[in-house]
């Protein structure tokens, strides 16, 4: 069976990034998070309370078919965020910001519980820590537009970090890592160091 490490952490904490190149060092196969490919994305950025829910259940529906693949090969597939990510994060989000009423909430976590009792959970989560001033400067210094073509703000980030802390917390330690992403530019070579300690970069 296939094993996964999933990359978790607020927007432009360098998911993504550290995803790639831990793939490139290791060999590991990446599973990204792709706003250009869901069918619901450009509908839900023009009417967030029309699409709200068909675009929420897209994307968990995807992350799970993504881990299904990872465990049904032998590989090691690394995502960045993920199906928990998306629920414990983005499903709150949207519930919060009225985007989601409570039966839709509901149905989006009866829709993550069922996913997720059906596939075994990360081997290793990595959860990349920055401060919020660093992140919101990363994001203000693209000049483009917020991750999610601005559903998600630069006000969002203090109520995502608390997400985070909520759910992370429940987490055994041994299948979390917190990663400084704040305090070091090479995030690559203490993951390396953990993966090793932990045997998730031996051959299975």
């Amino acid at each position: 069976m296939g094993r996964l490490i999933t990359i978790v952490g607020n927007n432009a904490s360098g998911k993504t990034t550290l995803t790639n190149a831990l793939c490139r060092q290791t060999g590991f196969t990446p599973w990204l998070e792709s706003h250009e490919d869901r069918p619901y994305q450009p509908l839900f950025s023009q009417d967030v309370r029309r699409y709200a829910l068909p675009n929420q259940i897209d994307y968990l529906l995807r992350r799970a078919e993504q881990e299904r693949e990872i465990r049904q090969g032998e590989i090691t597939g690394v995502q960045d965020g993920g199906l928990d990510q998306d629920y414990h994060l983005y499903t709150r989000l949207f519930q919060y910001k009225g985007f989601l009423d409570g039966r839709e909430f509901t149905l989006c976590q009866r829709t993550y519980r069922a996913l997720r009792a059906g596939l075994p959970a990360p081997d290793l989560i990595v959860w990349l820590r920055a401060p919020l001033d660093l992140l919101r400067a990363r994001l203000q210094a693209r000049n483009r537009k917020i991750d999610l073509e601005q559903i998600v703000t630069l006000d969002d980030l203090p109520l995502l970090e608390g997400y985070l802390e909520d759910w992370l917390a429940e987490i055994p330690a041994p299948r979390l890592l917190v990663v400084d992403a704040g305090a070091q530019d090479d995030l690559l070579s203490p993951l390396l160091t953990a993966l090793s300690e932990r045997n998730l970069l031996t051959e299975q």
